[in-house]
């Protein structure tokens, strides 16, 4: 039977991306209806405010214009993400840091990385890319003439989750005719192959071809309706509830040009800078920190004014479905699963899956079978690699003043894939042939960012260092190279304001 009707149940950022990669997909073909609904009951979660690079692409695929989306949705760039007091206060100092960056370290090509590792001196990230100094110094990663979606460095965006769920919605609903309905899903009826027939609503059954369980932490496709297990994995990741809170700024104040990701002794808090406003969360594992100690210590953070502020508790169940493709029905977003907030994987892992479901979309139900397989099987995969990137920046630190720390770095916690690299890396840094799928969502760059950010001991090569007339011929370039940006590029909020007034270049 040809699929012809496809329902998106939810709304918010994944509702609302998968509308516009199915509705761009599939927008060649008139036959196919594509329909969001949405419950007027339930709010969006619009907690995920930091992306990464690659969502550019998806915008820029989706005919949205950066200019307009900068506007109407408080954007903000972003080229890093700021780590600190990730690493032992008494042996690296109190406000330790390192940057996780969005430009590819230069140092990796050719020896230079190893001759860093031999010297052991300074900031990797500092090293290896000039935009260590342009994120220090709060410089933006482009300029007015820059068109849109491309930057003199790498960037990903901040911005406000709700605001941009809104821009995707009129995009979709305007560009590819996507349908945008008001009702609650309270159920489902099977077909006799056990797929879902029809969706039982208060305005009577609703009826579609093709699912797409959109519904969050609910899941209520998926998991409520289909039944299909959990793969848990608090055991090896423990961060499980946050505290979140917005903050009002002065509009003159220079915006930090990265997520800013400060440690304590059960977690860490995300400040992420907007226009406007700073949004802010105290994430931690409650195994290990009871709810009134984090609520102290986010009201320190935060100056003392958490009891003036609204904010609020999220509890997170740790893990993801172990099959997204059952039957007729896909899903995306928080209704797959979730981890946690680092390294943005949230949205990371909600567009790749829209994008690679809307690239092979079935065209008859026979055949959802091999394509369900081939999806199930590329996303776990890509969902495990998560797991062991965020997992990552836990084990490798050398903290020791609380059981969070120590545990995390316990034998049993870590991912198999994870410690054979760790091993491997003991003696050799990371090279492209270490990632050998095309699907891994984080690689070499962003190990390597990470793995030297919180000096992870790998022992330099025998005769593959740079010699010291090379290195010090790159260090000079780099520095040249670092202070013509440093003079050439605008301040942060500086291009933002330009931004709203003038616009950016079209391509």
């Amino acid at each position: 039977m040809t699929i012809k009707t496809i329902a998106i149940i939810g709304g918010g950022t994944s509702g609302w991306l998968a509308a516009n990669h199915l509705g761009r997909a599939l927008k060649s073909n008139p036959d196919i209806c594509i329909t969001l609904i949405e419950s007027p009951n339930i709010p969006i979660i619009g907690v995920g405010e930091g992306t990464v690079p690659s969502i550019r692409r998806s915008l820029q695929s989706f005919g949205i214009s950066e200019t307009e989306f900068i506007r109407c949705c408080d954007v903000t760039f972003k080229q890093s993400i700021k780590f600190v007091n990730w690493l032992d206060k008494t042996r690296h100092g109190a406000g330790n840091f390192y940057h996780h960056l969005f430009d590819m370290p230069q140092s990796a090509v050719g020896d230079l990385n190893e001759w860093w590792l031999k010297a052991g001196e300074g900031h990797f990230a500092d090293f290896g890319s000039v935009q260590h100094s342009v994120c220090e110094a709060k410089k933006a990663p482009k300029l007015i003439t820059t068109p849109e979606y491309t930057g003199v460095l790498g960037y990903a965006y901040h911005l406000n989750a709700a605001k941009f769920a809104k821009l995707l919605a009129k995009n979709a609903i305007e560009k590819f005719n996507v349908e945008h309905r008001f009702a609650t899903v309270h159920g489902v009826n099977f077909a006799a192959d056990g797929s879902i027939q029809s969706l039982q609503t208060e305005q009577g059954n609703l009826a579609f071809d093709f699912y797409v369980d959109c519904s969050g932490f609910d899941s209520i496709l998926l998991a409520k309706s289909l039944k299909v297990p959990f793969i848990d994995k608090s055991k090896q990741l423990f961060i499980d509830t946050a505290l979140v809170a917005q903050i009002p700024t002065d509009k003159a104040e220079e915006i930090p040009p990265y997520t800013l990701a400060t440690a304590h002794q059960a977690g860490w808090i995300w400040d992420i800078a907007l226009t406007e406003r700073r949004g802010t969360g105290f994430v931690y594992s409650s195994a290990h920190m009871e709810q009134g100690t984090a609520e102290d210590k986010f009201d320190s953070y935060l100056g003392g004014k958490l009891a003036d502020i609204p904010h609020r508790k999220i509890p997170m169940k740790v893990g993801y479905r172990q099959r997204f493709w059952e039957k007729n029905c896909v899903a995306l977003g928080l209704a797959q699963g979730f981890l946690e907030p680092i390294e943005a994987t949230s949205i990371l892992l909600t567009d790749f899956s829209a994008q690679f479901l809307a690239s092979r979309f079935p065209v008859n139900h026979e055949d959802c079978d091999y394509l369900a397989q081939r999806f199930n099987a590329t996303v776990s995969h890509a969902w495990e690699r998560v797991v062991e990137f965020a997992k990552l920046h836990y084990c490798l630190s050398d903290r020791a003043d609380s059981a969070f720390w120590c545990d995390n770095r316990l034998d049993e916690t870590i991912p198999e894939g994870l410690k054979t690299r760790l091993k491997l890396w003991q003696q050799f840094p990371p090279i492209q042939e270490d990632f050998a799928s095309k699907f891994e969502v984080f690689n070499m760059d962003n190990y390597l960012y990470v793995l030297y950010g919180m000096r992870y001991p790998t022992m330099p090569a025998h005769g593959r260092v740079a010699t010291a007339n090379a290195a010090t011929e790159y260090l000079r370039r780099m520095m040249q190279t670092k202070q013509q940006l440093l003079n050439g590029l605008p301040g942060h909020r500086e291009l933002i304001d330009k931004i709203h007034v003038h616009g950016l270049q079209p391509i």
